[in-house]
């Protein structure tokens, strides 16, 4: 139990800490005329209140990641907790905060646009390309997830939630961001946090141990390596790229730049609690990481979801978990596909404000949305997770080098970048949808990557200042 609440409080800790001195580095101007203020045009930029930002924030950036994503990292024991800790402190929160002020910035404009500035064209279709693909993926993956949940607890055919979940996300992408957005969605992070504090209670009063095998040793009963596959398991909730498609939603409602550090950072540590409970919960209800595994390859992320809700809380309270759940993922899915609205007309200079303009896209965006969702799940998820990663990794790079361009402390970007350019490089070599190398020889072909990089950074850095 000393362990969980010692996580928790370092996350709480790090936001008036650490989270300041990025704030500082960063140099917050209260008198900068946000986009909100300056392209305030209904749809989009639209002003709102500081409490309805976060928890809209929080909602969207969570998605099904600090719930699945810890449930699978929790086969490893409470070492999983490290990562969502120091990760959350030294490179989510960063990453988030600083994403999310590059865009206020910039006009509410995603970090796709701002690699133009520092690398050049080329450079920015490719991460644009890169940066579209992710959010088909997970606007897809958490689509059909929530559809198999709520197909389950109603024995209704899935095709019929499939097409209930896309019906929704074609609304939410179109309409004005303050019409289902911004009324309905903070009174959901709400219900998911309070249902998820319900379930940490109730177990912390069952009797369970907590962490039944106390160490930080591998538990992962195949044995599978921590390095890397750990860390790209667990994505939301320590680090995700899937958080720097959603801050510029939020960046284009922002009334003031001293915000910043409540919205991102604030929503960031938010997400690491949850995670925090959900593999906490994982680890503490199967009291054996072989059984969890167990529980995860039969019933899936959702199944080992409804048994620890229905268990610990009832029927009653489990089904509203499990819709708490649902609604996490359709809520993160729909802000996906409005992302890539916005990136798209971004891109093209379409006038969003003409309504036939935004059904247009909307209408190509999920057409393209229910076409993959056409292809198998489980790959779908496999192959996110590590786009998710790289894509972070990406935004890393982007950040560190503007940082130096400002004459800033790029240190607090950069350290974060080399350890998850390795992470991801390693990853995509060894595993069976990348390469297949022998992980040794992949995780030395990461480490030496992550090298040479940083060798590239530093000299191009050189050149461009002089």
């Amino acid at each position: 139990m000393i362990l969980f609440f010692c996580s928790v409080a370092l996350l709480i800790l790090s936001y008036f800490t650490y989270a300041k001195v990025i704030e500082k580095l960063w140099g917050v101007d209260e008198n900068f005329v946000t986009p909100a203020e300056k392209y305030d045009d209904g749809i989009d930029f639209v002003k709102m209140p500081l409490w309805k930002i976060f928890l809209i924030q929080f909602l969207n950036i969570a998605g099904l990641g600090p719930v699945f994503g810890a449930i699978l990292g929790a086969v490893y024991g409470p070492v999983a907790l490290l990562w969502i800790v120091f990760g959350c402190i030294f490179a989510g929160g960063v990453h988030d905060y600083l994403v999310g002020m590059i865009s206020v910035r910039h006009n509410g404009k995603s970090i796709v646009f701002i690699t133009e500035k520092l690398f050049g064209k080329f450079f920015k279709i490719i991460f644009l390309l890169f940066f579209i693909g992710l959010l088909l993926l997970l606007g897809t993956v958490f689509a059909i997830n929530p559809a198999k949940m709520l197909a389950n607890i109603s024995n209704t055919p899935l095709s019929w939630w499939i097409i209930a979940v896309f019906g929704y996300y074609f609304l939410a992408t179109l309409l004005p961001v303050d019409k289902i957005i911004g009324k309905f969605y903070p009174y959901f992070a709400a219900l998911l946090v309070i249902m998820t504090t319900l379930l940490m209670i109730v177990l912390i009063f069952s009797g369970k141990p907590l962490y039944p095998h106390l160490t930080f040793a591998n538990l992962q009963p195949q044995h599978v390596s921590i390095f890397p596959i750990l860390f790209i398991t667990i994505a939301c909730g320590a680090i995700s790229g899937f958080h720097a498609t959603q801050t510029p939603i939020m960046a284009r409602c922002l009334p003031n730049e001293k915000y910043g550090r409540q919205i991102f950072y604030g929503a960031m540590v938010t997400e690491g609690i949850i995670a925090l409970i959900w593999a906490t919960l994982s680890i503490s209800f199967y009291q054996e990481t072989s059984s969890l595994s167990n529980a995860v390859n039969t019933l899936g992320q959702g199944g080992v979801v409804s048994q620890i809700a229905i268990g610990l809380l009832g029927k009653i309270g489990g089904i509203l978990t499990i819709l708490s759940i649902v609604i996490l993922s359709i809520t993160s899915g729909d802000t996906a596909f409005r992302s890539i609205r916005l990136t798209v007309s971004d891109f093209t200079n379409i006038d969003q404000t003409k309504i036939i303009n935004r059904i247009i896209l909307s209408s190509v965006i999920l057409g393209c949305g229910i076409l993959l969702s056409r292809t198998d799940l489980t790959t779908l998820w496999q192959y996110f997770g590590w786009a998710n990663q790289a894509l972070s990794t990406l935004a890393l790079w982007t950040i560190t080098y503007y940082l130096s361009m400002k004459g800033k402390n790029y240190l607090i970007t950069l350290i974060p970048a080399l350890f998850m350019t390795a992470v991801v490089i390693s990853y995509i070599l060894q595993v069976k949808i990348g390469f297949s190398y022998a992980p040794q020889h992949a995780n030395m072909a990461g480490i030496l990557a992550a090298i040479l990089v940083g060798i590239v950074f530093h000299f191009t850095k050189h050149l461009k200042n002089n």
